[in-house]
């Protein structure tokens, strides 16, 4: 499984992201434009409902700009660790071929997801700022943290879901029931601030929350989201990515012979 890198490497890994573009969004009408109009409309949607029941989001004055900050870092995780979770299922007519491996297939979903979903961030939420009042002012170098971070915990979570699937194909509908909750828990609609003791302790270990913390500390003067811990999210996601990269190398054949 394990290849230098060189240039057949990542000819391979560009041929897996053309096919990816052009499974995923290229058979569709409007294509790409679904990537951002999905979140635009879920955006308008929670800022359409919740204006009508509150005067003011729960920070700040935009009900866009609040609920942005929160669906968009969800809707970038599970895309990016779906996507990877998925890698060897999707790439399997290709594992024929000596030049593609395992590793190819994930680091090909893996780089497309993060562009994708980061292209679409940045300009929903530029857009948001820079077209309608909401007295943010963006620091560059949190909001690159939150997302590198994001791009670690979405990896790891990912590559290893991708291990267990393909060990335990049971493994995709039980993580698909434990995800579901995860939209309400996750910071979309609150900050973790409002959450009362001791359920405010319980929800701290979902790593969501502190990425959605740094990302709207990120864009709120005065919000410092002291409860986010960059340490504790790098972790997780690095030894997700640790796990699955050793499972791989231990189990890759046979998961690819029950494919």
């Amino acid at each position: 499984m394990t290849r230098t890198a060189h240039p057949t490497l990542w000819r391979a890994v560009g041929a897996l992201m053309l096919r990816e573009m052009s499974t995923t969004h290229g058979r569709v009408p409007g294509g790409y434009l679904w990537a951002v109009a999905e979140p635009l409309f879920g955006i308008a949607l929670l800022s359409a409902i919740f204006a009508i029941g509150f005067h003011a989001p729960a920070l700040g004055t935009s009900f866009p700009l609040f609920y942005a900050t929160g669906l968009l870092p969800f809707l970038a995780f599970t895309d990016i660790s779906g996507k990877l979770a998925q890698a060897l299922n999707f790439s399997r007519p290709l594992f024929a071929y000596p030049a593609v491996g395992a590793f190819d297939a994930l680091l090909a979903r893996f780089l497309l997801a993060c562009v994708t979903q980061f292209a679409v961030a940045s300009l929903l939420l530029g857009g948001i700022v820079f077209l309608s009042e909401t007295r943010a002012i963006p620091d560059i170098a949190g909001l690159a943290q939150a997302a590198g971070l994001l791009m670690v915990l979405g990896g790891g979570i990912g590559a290893l879901n991708c291990l267990l699937i393909g060990l335990v194909p049971l493994w995709q509908r039980i993580w698909s029931i434990a995800m579901r909750p995860m939209f309400l828990i996750s910071g979309v609609f609150f900050t973790f601030e409002s959450i009362p003791l001791p359920w405010r302790e319980a929800l701290w270990w979902n790593p969501l929350l502190h990425i959605v913390g740094l990302v709207r500390r990120g864009l709120y003067p005065g919000y410092d989201a002291a409860y986010a811990s960059p340490v504790y999210v790098l972790l997780l996601g690095l030894g997700c990515a640790l796990l699955a990269g050793i499972g791989l190398v231990r189990w890759y054949r046979d998961i690819l012979s029950d494919l």
